[in-house]
């Protein structure tokens, strides 16, 4: 039993929304080599970085109310003062962006960046263009989150980019999430926006790496309520 449970320590978990394409990639692997051994390898090579696309690896987030935590792992690749999308209700003053660029090799599972009660969801078509543009926070696909949060009300967008053809959102209209808490998933390579309203200050840098559900990415002036630290 020891064995067992150090193994499943050591192994980083599958979300399950990826086990449907770890079959199928698993499957065409086999046919495949029926017709050339070399292609059941390659095959398998590729089922083994579908099966890491979907990891879904603990994560040790920090509570405190003052902090905005990075939604998805990936490269910081804007940060800046922008109108949100008109869809987010958010107003036309600028706000605090921070975006994130998720490649093929990054894990995909999305986390809330702060603890609130979600206000509302709205979904938009869009084009697949390459998500780390500028112009694809307005024409893309994504999937718009407001979070009404106790510094108040924050955005939060998946943007579907040039392979990516699903957004999936696991929550809904007047759920409650804590900070670092799952909540969507982009398959395939992508980019989060995070809009944060005044007197948030970024704590990132264009270029850097951030981990969703750990990396600080902007504070609050002050945080008067803070928790310990939530394993998940």
């Amino acid at each position: 039993m020891d064995i067992l449970t150090s193994i499943r320590n050591v192994l980083v978990p599958i979300h399950r929304a990826g086990y449907p394409f770890i079959a199928i990639f698993f499957a065409v692997s086999v046919v495949l080599g029926f017709f050339w051994q070399p292609l059941f390898w390659i095959g398998l090579v590729l089922t083994l970085w579908c099966t890491m696309f979907f990891r879904d690896p603990e994560r040790v987030t920090p509570l405190a109310d003052h902090l905005a935590i990075s939604p998805a792992d990936g490269r910081v690749s804007l940060v800046g003062h922008v109108v949100p999308p008109s869809e987010l209700e958010l107003g036309t003053d600028p706000m605090l962006r921070v975006s994130i660029f998720m490649n093929v090799f990054d894990c995909h599972v999305n986390r809330a960046p702060m603890r609130g009660r979600i206000a509302r969801i709205a979904y938009r078509e869009g084009e697949f263009r390459n998500a780390e543009l500028d112009k694809a926070s307005e024409v893309n696909e994504r999937n718009s989150m407001v979070i009404d949060t106790p510094k108040g009300e924050i955005g939060v967008v998946q943007i579907a980019g040039l392979v990516a053809r699903r957004i999936l959102c696991f929550s809904a209209t007047g759920d409650r999430v804590e900070a670092g808490e799952r909540f969507g998933l982009i398959r395939f390579g992508s980019r989060l926006d995070i809009y944060l309203p005044e007197g948030a200050k970024p704590r990132v840098a264009e270029g850097q790496k951030a981990v969703a559900g750990e990396t600080v990415i902007a504070e609050f002036a002050e945080g008067p309520t803070t928790y310990p630290a939530r394993r998940d």
